[in-house]
């Protein structure tokens, strides 16, 4: 069966529309004031700012033992400890030393160039969701923190985030196939992109059917498979282990969150499987009520999936379609790109949330998702300017203390329900209609559609069986009537099930595809 991914939208207007469009809009001539002012910021930390010491060498000892050979991730190590990152990273850093040398002052400059370049895609996408005012975009460029991460400190969650943002840039412009392999690699470089899994999985499953998202992830485990093919082969319990390692606990020393707790409760099990349910069941909370309110909620979305599928594949295996239908699916919904990129953001923020440690490179994380959650609240803009700054606040208080780390947590958790009651101004699913009952008309109509199809096709079937009536009887011999029986009863057997899809939907009976008639045979007839 071909698969489709969601059509793609109409190409933007050219020539004078595009320069119209660029002098009308003051977001697109800031947006590229701000990516050139931050060009030159960032010339001036790198030549003016000492350069921090923290991970560069632990990077480079890892990066020298892979290029020398070693395939077993536990002799992988630097001065900071053992490799724990998949073998994307090793790729990168393996570049960044060819062109670096590995010395320190190129790859700042190599990171500049980064953080210029990720700087620009992250504004290419509040441009095309035009949620935040121009005047707002600023912000994404006041961060100290997130410069030092980038140009003083030159931390592999750099690579990450802007392979990150460079998949969700693919998929708001519905090129999901192509989005995935990117998130992948982002995947490869550090774990926690993962977080954006969970709604990105969702939304696919709202863009294409069932096919079509099992094609986009096979795309992405392949590229882990290829990506760590070497260790897979030689060491793969030693590689699994360690670049996927899921159970690490952080210092309670460094991390910026939960710091007012007492370390022995934040290095336990328990508090770790609470911060886990937590994670669920506020991902289940926001799907359900938010980013599937239109479906009428998570478990009648999921519902309504299945069915598509099913009806799908008794489509797809009975014999008569495959033989006269053309054996094409169609898209299911273009998501718009506020939808989009409100559940990825949101998705991530929850995982952020429920973190039990957070280290201050952490802050790539969600930084640049920030801005647009707070204007995705309902809260005055005073009131998102002073949320914003506190957070900013709390990520620069070095060393991290009790007081910062309590005052990080309430505001995470002021956003977080200042989105969860965000004002239904700001939908949080891709349609235009607020009617909750449209997905199953949406359902209904494809079903019709189909049946509408299968009856042309059975009725031209039939009219050819007619009009070569007499060649049948004529060539009887090569005519078996018991296989014309047989067709029927499948078509037969195929409308049943049709009906009952139908049935479990709760959708009014429609004509049904008619069984082609057996052509009589006339009386002396040889």
């Amino acid at each position: 069966m071909a698969v489709q991914s969601v059509t793609q939208s109409a190409p933007p207007l050219k020539s004078k529309a595009s320069t119209h469009n660029f002098i009308e809009n003051p977001k697109i001539p800031f947006a590229v004031a701000i990516v050139l002012g931050d060009a030159i910021l960032a010339f001036l930390i790198i030549k003016y700012v000492p350069y921090t010491k923290i991970d560069w060498d632990a990077y480079m000892s890892q990066v020298t033992g892979f290029l020398g050979g070693e395939r077993d991730y536990r002799n992988l190590k630097g001065d900071t400890g053992p490799l724990v990152y998949p073998a994307g990273f090793l790729y990168i850093y393996s570049a960044f030393q060819y062109l670096t040398g590995g010395e320190v002052y190129p790859a700042q400059i190599l990171f500049g160039f980064l953080y210029i370049f990720n700087l620009a895609i992250i504004l290419l996408i509040y441009v095309k969701t035009d949620v935040l005012p121009w005047w707002a975009l600023c912000l994404l460029s006041l961060s100290k923190r997130v410069h030092s991460i980038f140009m003083l400190r030159l931390f592999n969650d750099c690579v990450a985030m802007t392979l990150l943002h460079a998949a969700l840039l693919l998929i708001i412009h519905q090129r999901w196939n192509l989005g995935l392999i990117m998130f992948s690699g982002a995947v490869s470089v550090k774990m926690n992109v993962l977080l954006y899994a969970p709604p990105l999985l969702l939304l696919m499953l709202k863009a294409m059917d069932i096919s079509g998202v099992l094609l986009a992830l096979a795309g992405a485990a392949l590229v882990q498979i290829m990506l760590g093919l070497p260790f897979l082969v030689s060491h793969p319990v030693a590689y699994i282990s360690r670049a996927f390692n899921l159970g690490r606990v952080f210092i309670h020393f460094w991390s910026v969150n939960f710091k007012f707790m007492p370390e022995p409760l934040f290095i336990s099990k328990g508090f770790a499987i609470f911060l886990l349910a937590s994670h669920l069941m506020l991902l289940a909370l926001f799907a359900n009520c938010r980013w599937c309110k239109h479906e009428g909620g998570l478990i009648n979305f999921l519902h309504s999936r299945y069915v598509s599928m099913r009806l799908r594949l008794a489509l797809f295996f009975s014999s008569s379609f495959k033989k006269f239908g053309n054996g094409s699916s169609t898209p299911i919904n273009v998501l718009t790109k506020e939808h989009i990129v409100t559940t990825m953001f949101v998705g991530n923020f929850i995982g952020i949330v429920c973190a039990r440690s957070l280290h201050y490179q952490f802050y790539s994380w969600y930084f640049y998702s920030l801005p647009y959650l707070l204007w995705r609240t309902n809260y005055p803009t005073l009131m998102r300017l002073i949320l914003f700054m506190g957070v900013e606040m709390c990520w620069n208080i070095y060393p991290s203390n009790s007081f910062s780390s309590g005052l990080l947590l309430c505001l995470h958790l002021i956003i977080l329900w200042g989105l969860w009651s965000a004002s239904p101004d700001y939908p949080y699913d891709g349609h235009d209609s607020e009617d909750p009952k449209q997905s199953t008309s949406d359902m209904t109509a494809f079903v019709q559609n189909l049946l509408q199809q299968m009856q042309t096709r059975f009725q031209t079937m039939s009219d050819s069986i007619v009009t070569k009536n007499i060649l049948f009887r004529i060539c009887n011999v090569f005519l078996d009537i018991n296989a014309l029986d047989e067709m029927g009863n499948r078509i037969n057997e195929l409308e049943q099930s049709i009906n009952d899809l139908k049935a479990e939907m709760g959708v009014e009976s429609s004509p049904s595809p008619v069984a082609p008639a057996k052509p009589k045979q006339e009386d002396g007839s040889a």
